[in-house]
């Protein structure tokens, strides 16, 4: 078979360096209440587009880095090289490509594309990260499998490692038969290539992501969350060069932890039109200053919902060293957030959640959305138009979305359903 290889424009967001102007965490002010989005850590008020745009979306980009989720790696080089192509996939229906994504020198990402065969024009596609490897999204023999460690839940062979026992798994999760049938194309790839997912692989490889002159002790110094987001902008390098693809109709979908991903991901480059953070929970779409009512400590010895002090000692690997003292003191965040949700204005955000999900807190992921809407008025003239959440299992499918089904935490046929919907209002 021929392989293609095509190097795409690099593409990275310049932030302006406020780290020298940052104070330490226990210098911030305390702010009991959801940090204004609108208001310039000077105090200045942003009342126009342009202001938002231009001063303080790249404030709070900073910020973001500085106090929570580490530096962005700088861009670098990437090409995509096709491995294999099925243009008869699903039944005729879809041609499946394995793609090797080469990031700069020696970090190849496995890329799963399948597009849909009947289509009279580029279509939109689901760019997301899953947790398995792409050989368990589908029934096909020949899809391979990932050769690093993969989470025990998902590995499939012994020793956190995949095995064919595990092909096929995620079918149900990722459903893309559905996404095909319904117009739109679906790229994944696999966490496990960029940062395996465990304490010690993800600290010796995230050292491979530092930025120019810092040290992997840095407290900004780039954490797992940071550059799994900056992956999916690597991907969307590769996808924008797809002719089947539509470039503007780039949609990144995430679940749990990939759902804290998806939506960073989105936050920080503006070429993503759409994101749907599923259940992302605490450091996601879920506020760090958790109500009390939902910090209560249950007869178990942990809260309802899961707090930044929680989420830090499991996984401290995560998140940025600077965002470690907030455990204690998360009202001194200079934001929440409803300020990362903010950041992807004027593009849409469907916010989706479980009923017995609790632990990822959806009464909060809902308030999110309501406190990111002045920041869409201001920016697209419209946001989430509704001051309650919806009932279970009717999708709020305003620019600013929030959908909430029966069940527990999961990704689900359901899910997608309802994303595809969402997706048929503002991608079509």
């Amino acid at each position: 078979m021929p392989l293609r290889t095509i190097l795409p424009l690099v593409f990275a967001i310049s932030l302006p360096l406020f780290a020298a102007d940052f104070p330490a965490s226990e210098s911030l002010p305390a702010q009991a209440a959801l940090p204004d989005p609108l208001l310039l850590q000077d105090g200045t008020r942003v009342t126009t587009k342009e202001q938002w745009q231009q001063r303080r979306a790249p404030e709070l980009r900073a910020l973001f880095q500085h106090y929570m989720y580490g530096a962005q790696p700088p861009a670098v080089p990437v090409s995509g090289k096709l491995l294999r192509e099925d243009r008869a996939a699903f039944g005729g229906k879809a041609t499946l490509r394995e793609v090797l994504v080469s990031i700069g020198q020696d970090e190849p990402v496995h890329l799963l594309v399948v597009i849909p065969n009947q289509r009279k024009k580029p279509v939109p596609v689901f760019l997301g990260l899953n947790f398995s490897g792409n050989y368990a999204l589908v029934a096909d023999p020949l899809v391979q499998m990932p050769q690093g460690w993969v989470l025990e839940k998902y590995a499939g062979g012994p020793n956190n490692r995949a095995g064919e026992v595990g092909r096929g798994k995620q079918i149900d999760a990722w459903a893309l038969e559905q996404s095909i049938d319904r117009g739109y194309a679906v790229a994944t790839f696999f966490m496990g290539d960029v940062v395996p997912d465990q304490v010690d692989l993800a600290r010796e490889k995230l050292k491979r992501f530092l930025p120019a002159g810092m040290l992997a002790d840095a407290p900004d110094a780039p954490a797992t969350i940071m550059v799994w987001a900056w992956a999916f902008s690597r991907m969307v390098d590769y996808l924008v060069t797809v002719p089947e693809l539509d470039p503007k109709r780039i949609a990144v979908v995430g679940h749990s932890r990939n759902g804290k991903t998806a939506l960073l991901a989105a936050a920080l480059d503006e070429r993503i039109a759409m994101a749907i953070p599923s259940q992302a929970g605490c450091g996601g779409t879920a506020p760090s200053r958790v109500s009390a009512e939902m910090a209560e400590i249950q007869a178990n010895g942990r809260p309802k919902a899961e707090t930044v002090a929680v989420i830090n000692k499991s996984f401290p690997y995560w998140f940025a060293g600077s965002f470690k003292p907030f455990g204690i003191a998360p009202e001194k965040l200079p934001f929440d957030q409803h300020a990362l949700i903010a950041l992807c204005a004027p593009r849409p955000v469907l916010v989706s959640c479980a009923v017995e999900d609790v632990w990822s807190n959806p009464p909060g992921q809902f308030a999110m959305l309501q406190a990111a809407d002045p920041v869409y008025r201001l920016v697209a003239g419209d946001g989430i138009g509704a001051t309650e959440a919806p009932e279970t299992g009717r999708l709020l499918a305003s620019r600013l979305g929030y959908f909430i089904r029966a069940g527990n935490h999961a990704m689900t046929r359901e899910d997608w359903q309802v994303w595809l919907d969402y997706a048929d209002q503002w991608l079509r």
